[in-house]
């Protein structure tokens, strides 16, 4: 009986602390994405800039953090995700691609409609931080979906030969 309390907390303060990492992510894109769209009218990449940031911090934190989280001994689980990387995976490129042919595409002229209204210099310093942010939150997820199904991969394998994760 008492195993099984234990067990109970042990999966109630994993579920806690999932809650605070999503709500550390929800601050973590608020903060980054508040100076975009505060200045942009129309930021068409907001969607994309938000899955790249979510991607990035949450499969960063299961690779590293995995025996922390409610996942760790969930098998199939596991395996399921390591599926959902495939397409998980060929979006993120996409979004890069069509983020980066928007970047060189742009003239002169639809400056102010890409980047808001305000002085050249605003604009130019705008378009400087959106560019490095998609360009770092976009390639970071693409990296972390690449690398978290060998995580999984591992931590299956470990769980059944060493019954670790």
């Amino acid at each position: 009986m008492a195993k099984k309390n234990a067990m109970k907390n042990n999966l109630n303060l994993k579920i806690r602390l999932e809650i605070i990492w999503w709500i550390i992510t929800a601050l973590v894109v608020v903060g980054i994405l508040y100076p975009i769209v505060s200045s942009v009218d129309n930021y068409q990449f907001l969607i994309e800039n938000i899955v790249f940031i979510v991607v990035l911090i949450t499969l960063t934190r299961y690779i590293f953090l995995l025996k922390h989280t409610f996942l760790a001994k969930i098998n199939w689980l596991k395996l399921v995700l390591i599926f959902l990387c495939i397409p998980l995976l060929a979006y993120l490129f996409q979004s890069v691609n069509n983020f980066q042919t928007f970047l060189d595409n742009l003239l002169d002229t639809d400056w102010e409609n890409a980047f808001g209204s305000g002085s050249h210099d605003q604009q130019n310093k705008m378009h400087s931080y959106i560019r490095a942010e998609m360009l770092l939150f976009g390639v970071g997820a693409i990296i972390v979906s690449f690398l978290f199904p060998i995580r999984m991969v591992i931590s299956i394998w470990r769980q059944i030969n060493r019954g670790t994760t």
